[in-house]
């Protein structure tokens, strides 16, 4: 260790890298701790920003037949009423441990992630399990 300090302070890098992470990691938490919950009505006017949407999955449904195989979770209304769609693509569902019909039917939520907008209605496309909580 005494010799890894005189031979270039790889030890101090270390230290100093790990302090950066640290930062980074704590202000990244910071940002998202700080997003404001917004309502599935609202969403639409967050779209291209980052927020997080919270109602209650009135239907879902997954298209094992279309392409790319998506599964929709409409929040607070129903298809084709619906006001927010969290997006899950086909490739995306084996991440998720029970099929995601059957675990949020009809469950508040909320789900984390950039608004998009897809023929003027907001969704949120979901890559990550970790972005979608009980709300």
């Amino acid at each position: 260790m005494v010799t890894q300090l005189i031979r270039g302070g790889g030890l101090m890098r270390e230290s100093a890298l790990g302090i950066i992470t640290g930062a980074f990691l704590l202000a990244l938490h910071i940002g998202i701790a700080a997003q404001e919950r917004i309502s599935p009505t609202d969403a639409a006017k967050y779209v291209g920003k980052n927020a997080i949407v919270c109602g209650q999955v009135a239907s879902s449904n997954f298209a094992s037949r279309s392409r790319r195989r998506p599964t929709f979770l409409n929040l607070d209304r129903p298809y084709p009423n619906h006001i927010f769609t969290a997006l899950i693509w086909g490739e995306d569902r084996a991440k998720f441990s029970i099929p995601l019909e059957a675990a949020y039917s009809g469950k508040k939520i909320c789900v984390t992630g950039m608004i998009s907008s897809y023929k003027g209605q907001p969704e949120i496309v979901v890559r990550d399990p970790s972005q979608i909580v009980p709300g």
